[in-house]
């Protein structure tokens, strides 16, 4: 992948991702807060850009999203890595409630 497509790729990327902020903060304002790790305050900036200003955001050559989950214990439980033979559905809620409580002191 060379640098144009890659800058395109990051652009489509921002385009997608404010667009789904932007539904999901109007739909539910709550459960958006805590599905994109966002603070009131941004979430409120989100809901009110045009559409004129969300296609000149995302054309920004820097991601606007990130992960929100940066350690090992997450990955691990979201890829089953951690333990052998683990349950899959008992690792991801035991990851989804670990990032609940990140999202509770961020």
């Amino acid at each position: 992948m060379n640098a144009d497509q890659m800058l395109a790729e990051i652009r489509e990327a921002n385009l997608s991702y404010l667009m789904l902020a932007q539904s999901l903060i109007r739909a539910d304002r709550e459960q958006a807060l805590y599905r994109l790790g966002i603070s009131e305050e941004t979430a409120t900036l989100i809901s009110t850009l045009s559409p004129a200003q969300i296609m000149k955001i995302a054309a920004g050559n820097t991601l606007l999203c990130a992960f929100r989950m940066s350690d090992d214990l997450v990955w691990g439980l979201l890829t089953n890595h951690s333990k052998p033979g683990a349950n899959e559905s008992v690792s991801r809620l035991h990851a989804s409630i670990l990032m609940a409580g990140r999202h509770e002191h961020a």
